[in-house]
């Protein structure tokens, strides 16, 4: 079969709106320290017109909502974020780019993936794994390629491309980025399984991809309220349950090991077993929901003792999605029942 997209209509002029944030993409490096600087964004342009020489058959319209460090991002950032795309018609281009920092990516790529479910054209997320004036940064391919998807016509949606150090550059599906791996400035999709690949001009869909479920979308329309007492928990040994005060929680979302699992025995001591935390939560009407976990037949004892306990599961999607599509949830819903349909309906290819 057939994988690679064909070229459509590259030579026509494109509208994109191009939104920057800051981030490593728009920082640069001086004695010593990183930050955003206001011009460095605009460097970006400067450094596509030298390297891509269709650059005349794009127009830029530019915006910067935000200029910050991404690990400095609160939910609010997103709002205002969403106010400043959707006040320049969205509709009326053919493609946006966000430039935004690494550090909550995968984060944002979330937010923005679920709220747009129904955008017409591509969003596209651009990052830097340096500065731009770093030989060994990224930023410039991530944003030609991200240029390239919008003159291709190729999808409506949310992605993110991205070239990992000594690869070649691939798409992923917004809703299903995952955070960088550890010391590294590497992303992937969540099990490894991105939508596309891209080089000399070319998109190829990956092998995934032909796997993955074309069901219909359910569209839904969201208000940007992205709701902010829910607290998520990452497992480790060790970890002490009494330690957390739930006076101000509505919400946990507790992480689980790669297998689906955590702490679900006495033998350390009450304080360490999620089972006896879950008890304490539904004492204080507080919600606990469990992800990342893949839906199957057979699964550990120590997860089907926590669901019997009362634990929400939330299968088959990522920890970063799951904790924004809950913020969206519980944001714009009130009936538990209303809550627990959106969770499970997919709206932007969220589900494996």
């Amino acid at each position: 079969m057939l994988n690679t997209i064909v070229l459509q209509n590259n030579k026509s002029m494109k509208n994109i709106l191009l939104v920057f944030t800051g981030g490593t993409i728009g920082s640069m490096a001086s004695e010593g320290t990183i930050n955003t600087t206001k011009t460095a964004s605009y460097k970006l342009l400067e450094l596509f017109k030298q390297q891509d020489d269709s650059h005349l058959s794009v127009n830029f319209k530019s915006i910067q909502p935000l200029q910050i460090l991404s690990e400095n991002l609160a939910p609010k950032a997103w709002q205002l974020l969403i106010q400043a795309i959707e006040a320049e018609q969205p509709e009326q281009f053919d493609g946006i780019i966000v430039t935004h920092g690494t550090d909550t990516l995968a984060y944002t790529a979330a937010a923005l993936s679920f709220y747009f479910n129904t955008l017409k054209i591509p969003l596209l997320l651009v990052s830097s794994d340096y500065p731009l004036d770093d030989v060994r940064a990224n930023g410039l391919s991530n944003f030609i390629c991200a240029v390239e998807f919008i003159r291709q016509e190729l999808q409506a949606g949310v992605f993110v491309p991205y070239c990992n150090q000594g690869q070649s550059t691939q798409i992923h599906r917004g809703s299903r980025l995952t955070c960088s791996l550890q010391l590294t400035g590497d992303f992937f999709s969540v099990q490894a399984k991105h939508l596309m690949d891209y080089k000399n001009q070319v998109f190829s869909l990956s092998t995934s991809a032909f796997k993955e479920s074309s069901h219909e979308l359910t569209p839904v329309s969201l208000k940007a309220d992205f709701f902010d007492r829910i607290l998520m928990i990452k497992p480790y040994p060790g970890l002490d349950y009494s330690q957390f005060n739930l006076d101000h929680v509505k919400v946990v979302l507790h992480d689980l090991y790669h297998s689906g699992t955590a702490c679900a025995s006495n033998q350390w001591g009450d304080n360490h077993s999620l089972l006896n935390f879950i008890a304490r939560c539904t004492q204080q009407n507080i919600k606990v929901y469990l992800a990342p976990s893949i839906k199957s037949a057979d699964s550990y004892q120590s997860t089907r003792v926590l669901i019997e306990q009362g634990a929400n599961m939330i299968w088959n999607m990522s920890i970063e999605a799951a904790y924004v599509k809950l913020m969206l949830a519980y944001g714009n819903f009130t009936d538990e029942r209303e809550i627990t349909a959106f969770m499970e309906k997919d709206i932007a290819r969220e589900h494996l």
